[in-house]
């Protein structure tokens, strides 16, 4: 258990602004190796950020004025917030890629540009779009019900944390090795700690039922099955986004850097939403059960 907790607060060390500093970052200590175990906890650290964001959306559809407007004000508020949070790592990385992989077809100097700290015309607008379809997703989704908008935050933030771990594990690691700081994690990926994200993904969607079935159920007269259903379906629709972006750098990279890992992050989480969104719109229309 102590190592578990190590791991989990290293990880948070690395992908969050979370301060893990002083004598628990002496506790906790650091080695390329338990960087590497740390990589497991990922979408243990989607449940910290999905539950705060979560719970801070909650807090002001609660406190907010009865409006139209107001699941756009949190959406807007809980992006800001998750921003935050993680420091923009992972919008950082789809910036990086959409400028490497958008401004040239070649392999090399596409890695050149994924290295430049500087961010262009099509970073910024990947970005731009990614932060606007997020907010709209979210919106849509709040405006069906705050329950709906609190477990899509929650379990996105979650479930799209878990696949740039695959892609670890089935594409090599590209581009400058020795100033990667993702390297480490890179280096493997064990079934077994593919097993702990599994766990933290499917312990988080056994949460959501739990803890958001009840009033999902109540207030729209569904079944047990079609939650499950609806939740499986923005699960695969994230997953079929992962699969893309799989396609995409193993035929432009051949392999994979950090920054991918970022823009799998955001596009998975935005997959997630949008298929939530278009089951709903099943289940409402009967095709969906």
């Amino acid at each position: 258990m102590s190592q578990f907790l190590r791991h989990y607060l290293l990880s948070l060390q690395f992908f969050t602004r979370v301060p893990v500093t002083g004598r628990l970052a002496d506790w906790v200590g650091f080695s390329p190796a338990m960087l590497r175990a740390s990589a497991a906890h990922l979408p243990g650290v989607g449940w910290l950020v999905g539950g705060v964001v979560a719970l801070a959306s909650w807090l002001l559809l609660a406190l907010l004025p009865a409006s139209p407007f107001a699941p756009l004000v949190a959406a807007v508020l809980g992006t800001v917030l998750s921003v935050l949070i993680t420091g923009a790592f992972h919008e950082d990385g789809l910036a990086d890629v959409a400028d490497g992989l958008g401004g040239t077809q070649n392999r090399e100097r596409a890695l050149e540009i994924m290295k430049d700290s500087r961010v262009g015309a099509f970073g910024a607008i990947a970005v731009v779009l990614a932060l606007l379809a997020k907010v709209g997703l979210l919106a849509l989704l709040g405006s069906l019900h705050g329950a709906v908008l609190c477990v899509a935050l929650f379990t996105g933030h979650v479930v799209s944390r878990f696949w740039p771990l695959l892609t670890i594990r089935l594409l090599p690691h590209v581009g400058d090795v020795a100033g990667s700081k993702s390297k480490p994690l890179a280096d493997q990926i064990s079934l077994g700690s593919l097993w702990v994200a599994v766990l933290w993904s499917f312990s988080a969607l056994a949460l959501v039922l739990i803890a958001q079935a009840a009033t999902i159920l109540i207030a729209f007269g569904w079944t047990v099955p079609t939650l499950l259903v609806w939740l499986a379906a923005g699960t695969c629709a994230s997953g079929l986004a992962w699969l893309g972006m799989l396609r995409w750098f193993a035929r432009r990279l051949q392999g994979f850097t950090g920054d991918c890992l970022g823009a799998t992050q955001q596009v998975c989480e935005l997959a997630f939403y949008l298929g939530l969104a278009l089951a709903w719109s099943a289940v409402s229309r009967g095709t969906l059960a």
